[in-house]
């Protein structure tokens, strides 16, 4: 590894640590934001129209709360407005302009007015065209990282807020803000729910 590449590195986690706590207080806005009164930051009406129907088909409500129970698209709307450059910002609007026009010309209507089976096969159309991640080996990229797209960000978007949301990590997700005993060699059979701390 040259000098370049360990600035490089350096760099990224030094804003990854300062960064990690500014996204966790947008996180805490959102759980205390109610939807009935939610007015976008970012995004116009239709466009925050699109992330919630994006949001509620990737993650609907089951036993478990759904992507809406948790807010995730007031998130990802906090995100946008404040995390963004005013290029970014633009792409955004494009592609989701590009997302509806797509679905236009597929089904004659935007995402958020599709059926359930519509949406499930545009999706399936956008994870077959869309670049994946790179493999990791313990949080790291295997080989150069293209760009994975609009769709595959906003989904990746979309589970980051959910998981991350204290309900899902309270309730749904093992929790032990103090933990016990160090256990380093046990069977994965005792180990149980997956743990979110």
């Amino acid at each position: 590894m040259n000098r370049r590449d360990v600035l490089k590195k350096s760099a990224l986690a030094i804003g990854a640590a300062a960064g990690t706590p500014a996204l966790l207080s947008l996180l805490q806005a959102c759980a205390k934001q109610d939807r009935m009164s939610w007015t976008p930051l970012f995004l116009n009406e239709d466009q925050a129209g699109f992330i919630s129907s994006f949001v509620d088909f990737l993650l609907p409500k089951t036993e478990t709360p759904g992507g809406l129970d948790v807010k995730a698209d007031i998130f990802i709307d906090l995100i946008y407005a404040k995390t963004y450059d005013e290029a970014g910002k633009q792409n955004v609007i494009a592609e989701i302009e590009k997302f509806n026009s797509d679905c236009k010309s597929t089904y004659g209507k935007v995402f958020a007015e599709l059926n359930a089976e519509e949406k499930a096969s545009c999706l399936e159309e956008q994870e077959a065209k869309s670049p994946k991640y790179a493999p990791k080996v313990w949080g790291s990229a295997v080989g150069p990282q293209e760009p994975v797209g609009f769709y595959r960000g906003l989904k990746s978007m979309v589970l980051w807020a959910y998981f991350s949301s204290e309900e899902v990590g309270k309730n749904i997700l093992s929790y032990d803000p103090i933990p016990g005993d160090y256990l380093g060699c046990i069977p994965l059979s005792d180990v149980g729910n997956t743990w979110s701390l």
